[in-house]
């Protein structure tokens, strides 16, 4: 979809948002900070996306996964359960929590320290984007599943201020306004869950956003 189409959506969708016009069926109107740009920081630390097989393989046959805390977004959890994960270094990073619901494809995210630790090299990836991403060894208390793909890598205002551009942002109408960062990204700017950081709108011919690209 043309770029400028997104942009006049998305700003037609936050003007009636702050006009009060969306209808008693749709969320309830944006946070005035979220209007302007302003979102709140979700610090992610690693963890695991399972599918149901693999949830089976790891856990027993029939299991379901058991909720722990719910996350910010409606329908996810951190759930009761954990793995380890096991790299080509034989090196293992235990108590690896669970995300739940169950996925249609398994997932790790991880930040680029534990890449190193376990010895891969996994690409900054949007979720569920998989393509040419490493596998790793997943162990639970139940057997192991040796995920051939999907490994991927999660990527101001503060003390070390800093500039992410050209960074993904993803639109639905069920979505909580939140920013996600790994725990290196955010060590590195200072940052600490829930804190509040801005969004920029870079013009078209934003000359950064544009070397980046190429």
């Amino acid at each position: 979809m043309d770029e400028k189409l997104i942009r006049r959506i998305v700003e037609k969708i936050v003007a009636e948002m702050i006009e009060g016009r969306v209808s008693s069926a749709s969320p309830p109107a944006v946070d005035p900070e979220v209007a302007k740009g302003v979102v709140p920081l979700g610090v992610s630390v690693r963890h695991a996306h399972l599918s149901k097989e693999h949830i089976e393989r790891l856990f027993g046959s029939g299991h379901q996964l058991t909720p722990h805390r719910d996350l910010l977004q409606k329908g996810e959890y951190a759930a009761s359960e954990t793995v380890s994960l096991v790299g080509p270094k034989m090196r293992a990073l235990e108590n690896v929590r669970v995300l739940g619901p169950a996925r249609g494809n398994s997932q790790v995210e991880i930040s680029l320290t534990d890449a190193v630790y376990l010895g891969i090299r996994p690409p900054v990836r949007p979720s569920g984007n998989h393509e040419g991403t490493p596998g790793i060894l997943i162990v639970g208390p139940a057997g192991f599943v040796n995920l051939e793909s999907g490994v991927i890598r999660v990527r101001v205002r503060g003390d070390r201020p800093l500039i992410y551009y050209d960074v993904q942002v993803r639109v639905h109408e069920t979505f909580v306004a939140q920013m996600h960062l790994d725990t290196d990204d955010a060590n590195a700017a200072g940052l600490r869950d829930g804190d509040k950081v801005q969004i920029i709108l870079c013009e078209n011919d934003c000359r950064i956003c544009d070397t980046i690209r190429k």
